[in-house]
């Protein structure tokens, strides 16, 4: 019997691994994470945040079981979870999320094993752990160690791992791992805030692990303290977590210079990975991409790349080298932009192959320089309350948590890049001015683009809400009246009646589930929270009392500029639009809204 492994950890002081821990800590799929840095290139703009993914893995397992221990899991379930977040990121390629990008932009380069064709980091995380028993010591260690089969134990750690809380009996042990409060994220915060020197915010970590409670298989904050203040405190504590989140994005993801560094090594991965392939065949760049998710360190993709890239590309890699990044010379946010190009830009972001294409050609025209268009990903979408004997949505409790939804799906930005050397001889305005037509120009055309590829989920969903609009709004006498929907459920409710429909089904391709009571969809909330980031939709904070106690919800109307956005794409989708807007006519009475009137100058200039 070996000792307990003592690692001494920064964050947490002291973390202490089992025998059997031991044994995962060394195979190579943990030790790989050695050389992979969390934050990919972000120590270019904070020196301090060179840790690895192999210290935030154990910091993950740490963390697991903490919160396993407040919620009284017992000691077979502690050492699943501490397992899952030992191994979580094992399927993690390097320099952060680069690859994985290069993926999402050039699906000819996709590698397919056993007929799926994986993008996600997960995915190779969720093989990777299934086949571990391949090793007979591993194999042999776990029938020890738990007297069950190793690949049945695997399989379920895998899918603990990864979050799929549906595909085991007890889903609040993937939960754990992968929630919107979970063992990942508190680390990453905590560990990304103390190695950056940048303070997103105290979480407070304690009272956010003492508020969570598991109730009819899943994780719910709540409070043992029945009284308002408890409940208060449970939901200030989560608050804490979603501010730091917000900030992270604002502080790093979204840095100009972490965007800079990002973007040059994307450029020059993906010339050479287009090189090798001219070379090698699409073959056998696929399984190179494998290697990328499971054998690559960064320093091993930086060696492919400039064993495989051109010229310009290797300049780009020397460039990083040195600290000479690109410097901005214009940056658009979500500030600066019109709401109907900004919900433009923002569906063109969440589409790998129309980003490139945008990015590409705004370079080209704009000459010798590099475009970085990005929003923020990775919403909260699903957080619970359990106040009394009730459940509702962490959001719906908090108008804090929406504000803070809404902040999150509102970061864009659209930023141009120019060599340092060159930045001399480049005028912003000018080259401002020059953006902003190009991307007037240009978006249209992309959507179109995307349109003909697949349908637009989201786009769905604003032309619901313009069906609406045109059948209830009237104008008269300087006035406009138009509807309000007071409840969001019925948008659920409907969507999911419109993904069983033969023309609509693949227009709304949402997946629902009623473990909440009612239909609900993560995507579909996502989607409306970008409508109303995007200045699309507005969404109005209401009271109402309910079992003698003062409750909030969320009313949604479309905006002038949402009006105007949908009225352009609904010719693109002439018989699905016809089709909502005869469900609409039939259903009128029973859509649960309040019709809102004000002068019509005020509308109109209210949202712009």
């Amino acid at each position: 019997m070996q000792k307990p492994f003592i690692i001494h950890d920064p964050v947490y002081k002291t973390i202490i691994l089992d025998e059997f821990e031991q044994i995962l800590l060394n195979t190579r799929h943990v030790q790989r994470l050695r050389n992979i840095q969390q934050l990919g290139l972000v120590d270019h703009v904070y020196p301090g945040a060179n840790h690895t993914r192999f210290e935030h893995s154990i910091g993950t397992m740490h963390m697991a079981s903490v919160i396993g221990q407040a919620l009284s899991l017992d000691e077979e379930d502690i050492r699943k979870i501490r397992i899952a977040g030992l191994l979580h990121d094992v399927g993690h390629p390097a320099f952060s999320h680069a690859v994985e990008d290069v993926l999402r932009r050039n699906p000819h380069l996709q590698p397919v094993i056993e007929d799926r064709k994986l993008i996600k980091h997960e995915a190779f995380s969720k093989d990777i752990i299934r086949n571990l028993p391949m090793d007979n010591y591993i194999a042999k260690s776990t029938e020890s160690e738990f007297g069950t089969d190793p690949f049945i134990f695997f399989d379920e750690i895998s899918k603990i791992a990864t979050g799929d809380a549906q595909s085991i009996s007890k889903p609040y042990l993937a939960q754990v791992i992968a929630g919107d409060i979970d063992a990942d994220r508190i680390d990453f915060l905590l560990r990304d805030s103390y190695h950056t020197g940048v303070s997103f915010g105290l979480i407070d970590v304690d009272q956010i692990i003492e508020s969570l409670v598991i109730k009819d298989g899943n994780i719910l904050l709540g409070s043992s303290d029945s009284s308002d203040y408890g409940n208060e405190m449970a939901l200030t504590a989560a608050e804490s977590l979603l501010i730091s989140r917000a900030h992270h994005y604002n502080a790093i993801i979204h840095n100009p210079k972490t965007q800079a560094a990002r973007v040059m090594l994307l450029c020059a991965l993906e010339d050479a990975l287009e090189h090798f392939k001219n070379v090698s065949g699409t073959a056998t760049v696929k399984k190179e991409i494998v290697r990328f998710f499971t054998e690559y360190n960064d320093n091993d993709l930086l060696s492919f790349i400039r064993s495989n890239a051109s010229e310009k590309s290797l300049r780009l890699l020397n460039d990083l080298r040195d600290g000479r990044l690109y410097v901005p010379v214009a940056r658009f946010s979500q500030k600066i932009l019109r709401p109907t190009t900004r919900m433009a830009l923002a569906t063109i972001a969440r589409h790998g192959v129309a980003k490139m294409k945008f990015e590409s050609r705004l370079a080209q025209e704009l000459g010798d320089v590099l475009v970085d268009l990005d929003v923020a990903t990775g919403l909260p979408k699903s957080i619970r309350v359990l106040i009394g004997n009730e459940e509702s949505f962490f959001y719906d409790e908090s108008a804090l948590a929406n504000g803070l939804v809404r902040s999150i799906s509102r970061q864009l930005s659209l930023t141009t890049f120019a060599h340092p050397d060159a930045i001399a001889g480049m005028d912003e305005s000018v080259m401002s001015n020059r953006m902003n037509q190009i991307v007037d120009e240009l978006s249209p055309r992309l959507l179109g683009f995307i349109r003909a590829e697949q349908y637009l989920p989201i786009e769905g969903i604003i032309l619901l809400f313009y069906a609406i609009y045109n059948i209830f709004k009237k104008e008269e006498n300087g006035f406009i009246s138009i509807p309000r929907l007071r409840h969001i459920t019925w948008l659920y409710r409907t969507i999911l009646q419109f993904s069983d429909h033969d023309l609509l089904r693949n227009f709304f391709d949402y997946k629902f589930h009623e473990r909440y009571g009612f239909p609900y969809s993560d995507q579909v909330f996502e989607n409306i929270q970008v409508l109303v980031a995007m200045g699309m939709v507005d969404e109005d904070l209401r009271y109402y009392e309910k079992n003698g106690r003062y409750r909030q919800r969320y009313e949604y109307v479309l905006t002038p500029e949402g009006a105007e956005y949908a009225h352009k794409i609904a010719g693109s989708y002439t018989s699905e639009f016809r089709h909502i807007l005869n469900y609409v006519l039939i259903n009128k009475h029973s859509i649960p809204k309040d019709i809102v009137t004000m002068p019509l100058a005020r509308y109109k200039t209210h949202h712009k």
